[in-house]
């Protein structure tokens, strides 16, 4: 499939993609402080749809909810506020909520698994992470994780909602709730909520990384027999972490020093590929062999 090139209008650097569900819609998020919806079609055209402007700052990052909740974006910025956008009419969005809680740049969103419901969590340069759930009344409750990583959360990311092993459809009891997490103290941590109360889950915090890790992410698992994290670092390499049962050691593995800083990790909807954005203005894909070995497949230059 050929690359499609979009003009996404904004004037200044574009921080976050993130494609919709369905694939037809893309949102960006950028310095300028806005985001920018764009329709995407097969025909290599896109469309301006939409400006959202409400930040006052560079926005980080910008995530889709799923469907089933409605047309809803949620962005972080450097201002320290969250949104929650709703589209109404076609193309017309509103702020359904904003966040304010956090004292400086929220630098990471991500929803929940939607079995979970209506649920983001972000992360900030304050340290703390905190985790918004939507109530039927439209009010959200939050818990948080205070001094996550004390100098600063750069990234979230969530588990898939079922257990390693488990086959689908059977957890729909007792979904599992966790996060991953990586920081300006060079560190990932999980984290597993018990009791509507967030706590480490791995012990001590994973440490491979000689920089800040700038970005986490949690490979779905369809049913696989282990739980898998990439995180990727400043200091140019990305790891995969790996735990074949609740309560073993995770085990890391450098998949490649890159000798650029490493931005973005990002896991295919089947999480048996791996794309990689490094600091050099590529991005490869990573497929792990049957020896356990982890193969580079493409390379994409921007």
């Amino acid at each position: 499939m050929p690359a499609q090139k979009i003009e996404t209008g904004h004037n200044d650097t574009v921080h976050d993609v993130s494609m919709d569900y369905y694939g037809k819609r893309v949102a960006t998020a950028s310095s300028d402080s806005t985001i920018k919806v764009i329709g995407v079609s097969n025909n290599n055209t896109s469309q301006h749809l939409a400006t959202l402007s409400g930040h006052q700052g560079p926005v980080w990052q910008v995530a889709w909810a799923h469907p089933k909740f409605g047309s809803l974006l949620a962005s972080c910025s450097y201002d320290g506020k969250v949104i929650i956008w709703k589209e109404g009419n076609q193309n017309e969005w509103s702020q359904a909520h904003v966040f304010s809680d956090h004292k400086s740049s929220v630098n990471s969103i991500a929803w929940a698994p939607h079995e979970l419901g209506l649920c983001l969590a972000c992360g900030s340069s304050d340290g703390n992470i905190s985790v918004y759930t939507a109530r039927s009344d439209g009010t959200w409750d939050t818990t948080r994780i205070d001094q996550a990583h004390p100098v600063g959360v750069t990234s979230v990311s969530w588990a898939p909602s079922t257990a390693p092993g488990a086959l689908v459809g059977t957890s729909i009891l007792d979904p599992v709730q966790k996060l991953a997490s990586g920081g300006c103290d060079n560190t990932v941590k999980v984290w597993k909520l018990y009791n509507g109360i967030w706590k480490m889950d791995c012990f001590p915090a994973l440490q491979m990384h000689a920089d800040w890790v700038r970005d986490v992410a949690w490979a779905p698992n369809l049913g696989l027999p282990k739980s898998t994290i990439a995180s990727a670092s400043q200091d140019g390499t990305v790891v995969i972490w790996t735990v074949a049962k609740e309560g073993d050691q995770w085990e890391g593995k450098v998949l490649r020093d890159f000798k650029t800083p490493v931005w973005r990790v990002s896991w295919s909807l089947t999480g048996n590929l791996l794309a990689v954005a490094a600091g050099d203005n590529n991005v490869s894909m990573w497929k792990e062999a049957v020896d356990g070995e982890w193969q580079q497949v493409t390379t994409a230059d921007q």
